[in-house]
């Protein structure tokens, strides 16, 4: 997942603070400051009546999404959101407002940047074969056989799949080859309070940018160009698309993420994968007694959004595919959450009702998890897992994996792919000249084309680098069976795309002893995971890794199995 799937994280966010009917600020109080709210309407509700009911509340419509009832809006009345929550119109009133900054590094996906020393001897490797430089270090493509699939089947240009991220390089020379223009959108302002200072004067930074860096490496996997230069994706013919519904900081907010959402339905995007939360909440419950009234009718509105957004995309045709979180607790049976909210005051210990407490987008309607495994196949320690949400699961890279063997914590079990050299500049591993620094030449790869332009590649792990794997995989299917829909449409539908990813799926046993400990690699009891379930369907594996192919070689059968 991006940075903001990491339990325990820095607690620092833009936020999106809901007040309800009697414990806002009086009707009678002064008008403050101008603020920016996002409105949902209720069920059945038509444009007209909602924009009427926000008018009457103090509010002024900027924008609108009619497909799902989303709103936003802004006011200067202090008591707009109390107001807008009593219109029996409306869902509730969620005000955007940023406090703090992104933290330096991810604990998780760069737990080897953290570590004090990283192993410096052999990891897991695939075939450079004929294949572009640097896929030797590409052991996911191995695992999944990507290599021997894109020999059947790597990917038609008409397929487009949908990077629901931080923004995209598209200057990147493996991505460049392959990225949509036409159909990429940024739907995420910069808010300098959290992101930092607005590279532009409109603070909506252009199409082909990525400020955070963990779109650019998610859209490597997914579908990094095969040309013999750099490294190539699971998919290196398909069409990425850039949905940037993230910060640069790498948080994810309703507003950005739901109009993301819309337009990939709108847009006939094949695929869309989304690796992280909707901030900032890690689980959204209805009414969890821990929570305030105002918090609970805030996560009321982020659940039904994010389940109207999803559900739209599905019916215009788009498989969604999502990491399943780095927070290895299983899902069916969520300990207390102690991350949440991630913004303003101190995050506080909140029991998790599984029946009425949601993890978005992974747990929404539609979508296919995915959990992660290192090289060993074993599942990464960090992964969630558990057999109500894990679909299939994925390499996500393992920093740890290989305890006992001379590939123990090294930067290799982890997952290669693009990067933006900016974010490696400020991260401090390349430098202004653009050379890798001293001591991070085992984390960063640099390559230059004849003409001298530059790609760049690091490692990073996660169950966010696990889902474009999976998403690749959906593509390829896409690619394969797919078929001319209307005068210039090619798709298929995103249930048989789902049912074909699992029948074709590899099956992969729980361990032999079922409760997985992982006090060899230095980690705690509370990492301990009991893996539930038969071959066929299990809770690290779901329907088994994703194989990608298995699934361009073996024949569609609509309505069959997994």
């Amino acid at each position: 997942m991006s940075k903001r799937f990491t339990a325990g994280a820095v607690a620092v966010a833009a936020s999106l603070a809901l007040t309800v009917t009697g414990l806002g600020v009086p009707a009678t109080a002064a008008p403050s400051q101008t603020r920016t709210f996002t409105v949902l309407a209720e069920n059945g509700v038509s444009t007209d009546a909602a924009i009427a009911a926000i008018k009457a509340a103090g509010g002024t419509v900027v924008s609108r999404t009619d497909d799902v009832g989303l709103f936003q809006v802004t006011s200067d009345r202090a008591d707009f959101a109390s107001r807008a929550n009593a219109a029996g119109a409306l869902v509730g009133a969620a005000q955007e407002k940023a406090i703090g900054r992104k933290p330096k590094l991810d604990r998780v996906e760069q737990e080897h940047l953290l570590a004090a020393a990283a192993a410096k001897g052999k990891a897991a490797k695939g075939k450079a074969k004929k294949m572009d430089p640097l896929d030797d270090k590409l052991w996911g493509l191995d695992m999944i056989r990507a290599d021997q699939a894109r020999k059947i089947e790597p990917g038609d240009r008409r397929v487009t799949v949908g990077v629901l991220d931080t923004g995209v390089d598209a200057s990147q020379p493996d991505l460049a080859p392959n990225f949509n223009w036409a159909l990429s959108r940024n739907f995420a302002t910069d808010i300098p309070d959290v992101d930092g200072p607005c590279e532009v004067a409109s603070c909506l930074d252009p199409v082909g940018t990525d400020d955070g860096g963990h779109g650019t490496h998610v859209a490597g996997t997914i579908g990094a160009a095969a040309n013999g230069f750099g490294l190539s994706g699971v998919a290196p013919k398909i069409s990425l698309v850039e949905l940037k519904g993230g910060q640069d900081s790498g948080y994810f907010f309703l507003n950005p993420v739901v109009n993301a959402l819309v337009h990939a339905g709108r847009s006939g995007l094949d695929v869309v994968n989304m690796s992280f939360y909707v901030d900032p909440w890690l689980y959204n419950c209805a009414a969890n007694p821990a929570d305030s009234p105002e918090a609970q009718a805030e996560q009321r509105t982020i659940i039904e959004a994010m389940k109207r957004a999803l559900t739209f995309a599905h019916r215009k045709g788009v498989t969604l595919v999502g990491a399943l979180g780095n927070n290895h607790e299983d899902l069916g049976d969520p300990r207390t959450d102690v991350s949440s909210p991630d913004y303003g005051a101190d995050p506080y210990p909140r029991p998790i009702d599984n029946a009425s407490c949601w993890d978005l987008p992974t747990e929404g309607p539609h979508v296919i998890s995915v959990s992660a495994v290192g090289p060993s196949g074993k599942k990464a320690d960090y992964s969630n897992y558990g057999t109500e949400q894990t679909a299939v699961a994925a390499p996500g890279g393992w920093f740890r994996d290989g305890f006992g063997t001379d590939t123990y914590r090294a930067d290799a079990n982890m997952i290669l792919s693009t990067y933006p050299k900016k974010v490696l500049q400020e991260e401090g591993s390349v430098d202004e000249n653009g050379n890798i620094v001293a001591g991070f030449e085992n984390s960063v790869f640099k390559q230059c084309t004849a003409k001298g332009e530059c790609g760049y590649y690091t490692y990073l792990q996660g169950t966010s680098m696990a889902s474009p794997h999976a998403a690749g995989v959906a593509a390829l299917i896409v690619s394969k069976f797919g078929k001319k829909q209307g005068r210039d449409g090619y798709g298929m539908a995103p249930d048989l795309v789902e049912q074909h990813l699992y029948r074709t799926a590899a099956e992969h046993a729980c361990p032999e002893s079922r409760l997985q400990t992982y006090t060899n690699e230095g980690r705690s009891d509370e990492f301990n995971a009991y893996c539930a379930g038969s071959l066929n369907f299990n809770g690290f594996y779901g329907y088994g890794i994703v194989d990608a192919y298995a699934a361009v070689k073996t024949p569609l059968k609509p309505n069959a199995r997994p």
